[in-house]
């Protein structure tokens, strides 16, 4: 079972740890009805780096998709040594033809994830994107490509 990710950066502590917690009952329950998983992510701050460490942690194997060249390069100081450390673990690096990290390519990456996936995995608020590419438009797609979609989400909780 391939499962993409896609969600939101700039978590607070408390929706981190919701998301964890609901991002790993997601896995257990597919490993449950027998399915070994490969976890697809871009390691980005937040919903990506968790699905992705959590996917380790229940013992599935992960696949990187690099947006850009640069793209880690705006990533925030802090989501660095995660992401190093994630990719250093990947058993695939997939990476996008894009030199910069705008959305286009960020889509692209997200486009790439749902054509490889059999089910996603939204960490979403369920409001519209804030600017192209973000988890409101890879929902959609998946939904256009017939992909299952899980949301995790807290209840009445808000992005910042």
């Amino acid at each position: 079972m391939r499962v993409a990710v896609s969600g939101h950066r700039g978590l607070t502590p408390e929706i981190e740890a919701y998301v964890t917690d609901g991002i790993t009952r997601e896995l257990q329950r597919l490993q449950a009805e027998g399915h070994e998983l490969t976890g697809l992510s871009c390691l980005a701050d937040g919903a990506d780096q968790l699905f992705a460490r959590a996917v380790l942690n229940v013992g599935g194997t992960l696949e990187a998709v690099i947006p850009a060249d640069e793209y880690r390069d705006n990533l925030p100081n802090e989501a660095k040594s995660e992401y190093d450390d994630l990719l250093s673990r990947a058993v695939a690096v997939n990476r996008c033809r894009h030199r910069a990290s705008t959305s286009e390519a960020h889509m692209d990456a997200s486009r790439l994830m749902i054509d490889e996936a059999d089910r996603l995995v939204a960490v979403w608020d369920g409001q519209p994107a804030r600017s192209f590419g973000g988890t409101a438009d890879v929902v959609d797609y998946a939904q256009t490509r017939g992909i299952p979609v899980v949301v995790i989400w807290p209840a009445g909780a808000n992005r910042e």
